[in-house]
């Protein structure tokens, strides 16, 4: 897969009059989707942008949505049926759609005016996953519109990645095997996370835990950490803390310090320490949520093997109406 290819296309096709970037997706690959958008909103001074769940997009479409938009869904499958509606009423506005799903038949890309089917399977091979893609498009995309001057940095990042994500699996096994065989019968978890990351805190929260086990958990932003939920810190409540590599690493550092005084069942994953500290300071941060994807779900692989349930069962999904 070239991404490349992708972007100067999508480029081409708009012929880079773009005024504003919408990503739609439900559930894990809307969490994909969270970087590209914090990315946006952190670097461009001129691209509006916004991250939709899909049904919510089909019943509130966005007024700015017009022929100067690109929307990206996302759909593992490429049949959900609210992402593929949402692409049907992204075209309808005359919006530029790039769909990226895993399957080459997907009732998605009937409605994608760019078409990405990406790999998947291999976790040390992160770049070809849709959240690397789907990041790696928006910067140059918004090179394109109004410059980037961290773009040289950003592909360079790019080519160290999965390098960094193979070695942090070997560095993490043990402690996700300990982390299981402590946690196992645990009911509820907290997960911390700030800036990028954040959206992978939601989506380990919702996705790995509550949907593929059928734990409770709740994702606090860090900065928030003190502004309610600190108040039911306690010895007894585990916490997992994503302290993510750049600008808002100090916000997870404070609520950590908190945590590591008042509570007892902490699990920190630390991106520099995991080696993330190699890709430039300047656009490390973006990187993060790409690194603890993999690297959570070696956490949640262990933990479905120690309590032996595994990560494809489910009771509703797919099973009754809804």
């Amino acid at each position: 897969m070239n991404i490349d290819d992708f972007g100067k296309d999508i480029i081409n096709k708009t012929e880079g009059k773009v005024d504003s970037i919408y990503f739609v997706a439900c559930g894990g690959s809307l969490v994909d989707m969270y970087v590209s958008k914090y990315f946006l909103d952190a670097e461009s001074a001129k691209i509006t942008t916004g991250l939709y769940p899909a049904n919510e997009f089909v019943h509130v479409v966005p007024k700015k949505l017009s022929k100067k938009s690109i929307v990206f869904v996302c759909s593992h499958s490429g049949s959900t049926p609210e992402s593929v509606n949402a692409a049907k009423v992204a075209q309808g506005h005359g919006a530029f759609t790039v769909g990226l799903t895993y399957n080459s038949k997907a009732d998605l890309l009937k409605y994608s005016n760019e078409k990405i089917v990406y790999e998947w399977g291999n976790e040390e091979e992160v770049v070809n996953n849709p959240m690397a893609i789907m990041l790696r498009l928006t910067a140059m995309i918004l090179n394109k519109v109004e410059g980037y001057s961290g773009l040289s940095e950003m592909e360079k990042g790019f080519d160290l990645i999965d390098t960094v994500v193979s070695r942090a699996i070997d560095q993490v096994h043990e402690r996700t095997i300990n982390f299981a065989n402590k946690y196992k019968d645990e009911k509820m978890f907290y997960i911390l996370g700030s800036g990028p990351s954040f959206g992978h805190a939601y989506g380990f929260a919702i996705c790995s835990l509550m949907e593929m086990q059928w734990l409770n958990a709740s994702a606090i932003h860090s900065g928030e950490y003190f502004h309610g939920p600190f108040e039911v810190t306690d010895k007894d409540v585990p916490y997992i803390v994503l302290e993510s590599q750049g600008r808002t690493r100090p916000l997870d550092e404070r609520a950590l310090k908190f945590l590591n005084k008042y509570a007892e069942k902490v699990e920190v994953v630390d991106a520099k320490e995991l080696g993330l500290d190699v890709i430039d300071d300047s656009v490390s941060e973006y990187f993060s949520p790409v690194l603890f994807y993999t690297i959570l779900s070696e956490y949640r692989k262990q933990l479905s093997i120690v309590r032996q349930h595994p990560l494809d069962v489910r009771r509703y999904m797919g099973k009754v109406d809804y």
